[in-house]
């Protein structure tokens, strides 16, 4: 058996048998793996609080044929003590644990600027400085980018023109002028392709100072171009939507 380190994200656990766990962690060099954990349901195991989600921890396996074994684990940062607490950032976070994972498709494939998203994304939403969701939709945006799906935002996808922007068409890869825009795209308002250009390209005094129905329509939007992408739903999306949705009816 060989012995290595990494450093890594969290992302799930599973029950295994009556007092062991699967944990799916996002690392630094190795990218998305499996490994067994060893007793961690145990009351009295040595390392099992630090191997829950949102935890950013420095993790020792044995690499084997079916699942790598931890035999260590250190925290750097539970992240998920901050979460908890407060439910739109949870959800929030949950929901980016969830695409962290379906992006990274393939185990044991690098995936370093995907581990760097997710760290940072995490932080900013502890840090408490910028809206949850805002956070989010950051972080999809960015990691879709990443993963190489950007959305044209700028610029037509389908010519090319700038300005003039009319819709957002999912299947063709993001905003169209009036002459290319096909029935069934949406038509966002201009401030809303200004709010998701923001976000991506991480101008936050921009999307700060936004309002809240160009935010509504920039989720929505987001949310149908990654759930387009990866085929099958985020499910964390749904819980997201209808504190979204509570936040919005509280408002009026």
């Amino acid at each position: 058996m060989t012995l290595y380190r990494d450093e890594g994200i969290v992302l799930r656990t599973q029950k295994l048998g009556e007092a062991d766990r699967i944990v799916t962690v996002l690392t630094r060099r190795t990218g998305r793996i499996r490994a067994a954990a060893k007793g961690v349901r145990k009351t009295k195991s040595r390392f099992g609080a630090r191997l829950e989600p949102f935890t950013h921890v420095d993790l020792q396996l044995y690499e084997r044929r079916s699942l790598d074994l931890i035999t260590q684990a250190e925290t750097i940062r539970p992240y998920g003590e901050a979460l908890v607490s407060d439910y739109p950032r949870y959800t929030a976070g949950t929901a980016m644990l969830e695409t962290a994972e379906r992006l990274t498709s393939e185990e044991g494939e690098p995936a370093l600027r995907q581990f760097l998203l997710i760290v940072g994304g995490l932080r900013t939403l502890v840090e408490r400085d910028h809206d949850p969701r805002l956070v989010l939709d950051a972080y999809l945006l960015r990691s879709l980018s990443v993963a190489g799906w950007a959305p044209a935002l700028d610029e037509c996808c389908r010519c090319g023109t700038r300005g003039g922007l009319r819709g957002f068409a999912i299947a063709a890869g993001g905003a169209v002028c009036a002459g290319c825009r096909q029935p069934g795209a949406a038509t966002p308002a201009p401030p809303t392709f200004a709010l998701m250009l923001a976000l991506l390209r991480g101008d936050w005094e921009y999307a700060d100072d936004s309002e809240s129905r160009h935010r509504v329509e920039c989720s929505g939007l987001v949310a149908a171009y990654l759930q387009w992408h990866l085929e099958h739903g985020i499910r964390s999306l749904r819980h997201v939507e209808r504190d979204n949705d509570d936040t919005n009816r509280e408002r009026v």
